[in-house]
């Protein structure tokens, strides 16, 4: 793998996953149903400075945001499993143009929404499409949750031959033991480097 520093920004993305109202907002879905965290929470502050400035260096900011397709009565088609394991999801939840779905105000603009209905920003998505369109060759990826979303997206880019690297902070979960387990777990698939580390970078890059 090519040591970041060598990345051209403007063939740079950062790619974050799914750091949106329902999940991180108080009256999103999951503030709701009290289900939250201070390392979550304090995400979008952190990543706002290295998106702000990889857009100013050229680069793009691509935001994969959950979604939950409604069907003709409004309902969401929500896998048996997620059902199971978050009951509390219900009509109008990360339906696409909501509030629910967008992504959180300190992060905006980004440059492109990415929907996806499951876990990895590359399953049936137009990551890859984007990717290839903006001559886009590598992906900075943080969000939410570690052991799920980021780590599913980060091994599918493994896959496919993109290079990456994870934000060691700019991504969490639930539970911070397990946060730190998929950062030890991914380290011969991406780069890990600190949201400041890579905002060093670019300014340097400038």
């Amino acid at each position: 793998m090519s040591d970041p520093i060598t990345w051209d920004p403007q063939k740079t993305a950062l790619l974050t996953i799914d750091l949106q109202n329902d999940f991180l907002h108080p009256e999103g879905a999951y503030g709701r149903a009290g289900q939250s965290a201070p390392a979550i929470a304090a995400l979008p502050d952190r990543i706002a400075p290295l998106a702000r400035r990889l857009q100013d260096a050229g680069g793009r900011y691509f935001s994969a945001q959950f979604t939950l397709v409604p069907d003709r009565n409004g309902e969401p088609l929500i896998a048996p499993h997620l059902k199971q394991l978050r009951p509390f999801l219900t009509k109008g939840d990360f339906a696409p143009g909501g509030f629910g779905h967008a992504l959180v105000d300190a992060l905006q603009p980004c440059d492109f929404v990415i929907e996806k209905i499951a876990y990895s920003a590359f399953y049936q998505t137009r990551l890859e499409y984007l990717m290839r369109a903006l001559g886009i060759e590598n992906l900075i990826v943080g969000g939410i949750v570690t052991n799920g979303g980021v780590a599913s997206t980060l091994r599918d880019a493994h896959l496919r031959n993109i290079e990456t690297v994870m934000l060691t902070d700019g991504c969490a979960a639930f539970r911070d033991e397990v946060h730190e387990a998929t950062i030890l777990s991914l380290g011969t698939v991406t780069h890990q480097r600190t949201c400041a580390e890579v905002l060093n970078w670019l300014e340097c890059a400038a």
